[in-house]
């Protein structure tokens, strides 16, 4: 399989080309072009109940796609992912990825996508309740409205609410005030994530909820 992440940060996109008997799996929804001869098999996530829990509580969709290259030669696949924003490649050796809801875009054969307990804190940092976990071996396509910026973490480090894309399992989620009360609150920044361990984090240069905190007023006018 070969693949090339383009379109720049603003309007990230995959390219892939599948070698004959190869595999990939996406969100619904996620092809905006493809081979006319490739084979698109649509699938619930993971079975009924699985499906359900990860479209309700995990902010994915019901279904997934697989395609599928039955011919004799390479054939071309083109990914996005519905928000304008930047798109990322993470090789999987085994290891596991923690995905905020929505973040998960495609994957390729040998990589597992689950749903798990998030905890409160992350709900009320507008996280959601439960979060992605990829794991296995192979490589998995995610992305978020914005650029995305990787921070290593060894000890404490705070992200704003909505903020927060992936992170590995070393690292543990707390909530916490920005500063004061007074300050947390008329400052405009509120509760914040306080992230702890020694891993990656990925944040999102820009939120969804800051988007619409900022386009509703305007509708008022």
């Amino acid at each position: 399989m070969k693949t090339e992440i383009k379109g720049g940060k603003a309007f990230s996109y995959v390219d892939i080309e599948l070698a004959p008997g190869e595999t990939i799996t996406t969100e619904s929804d996620a092809m905006s072009s493809m081979a006319a001869d490739l084979d698109l098999t649509a699938q619930l996530n993971g079975g009924f109940v699985k499906g359900i829990l990860r479209k309700f509580l995990g902010g994915e969709t019901l279904f997934i796609s697989q395609f599928s290259n039955n011919t004799d030669g390479p054939r071309a696949l083109t990914v996005v992912q519905p928000t304008p924003g930047e798109i990322k490649c993470v090789e999987m050796t085994g290891d596991m990825l923690y995905l905020q809801p929505g973040a998960f875009l495609a994957c390729s054969e040998g990589v597992k996508v689950g749903l798990a307990w998030a905890g409160f804190t992350s709900l009320i940092a507008r996280e959601g309740l439960f979060r992605m976990v990829v794991s296995g071996e192979g490589q998995v396509w995610y992305g978020a409205y914005g650029a995305l910026i990787e921070k290593e973490i060894d000890g404490e480090y705070i992200i704003d609410t909505s903020h927060l894309v992936a992170y590995e399992p070393t690292v543990k989620l707390k909530l916490q005030l920005a500063g004061g009360i007074f300050s947390s609150f008329f400052g405009g920044e509120g509760l914040v994530t306080r992230v702890e361990g020694k891993g990656k984090v990925v944040i999102q240069s820009r939120s969804i909820s800051g988007l619409a905190g900022w386009i509703n007023p305007k509708f008022f006018w």
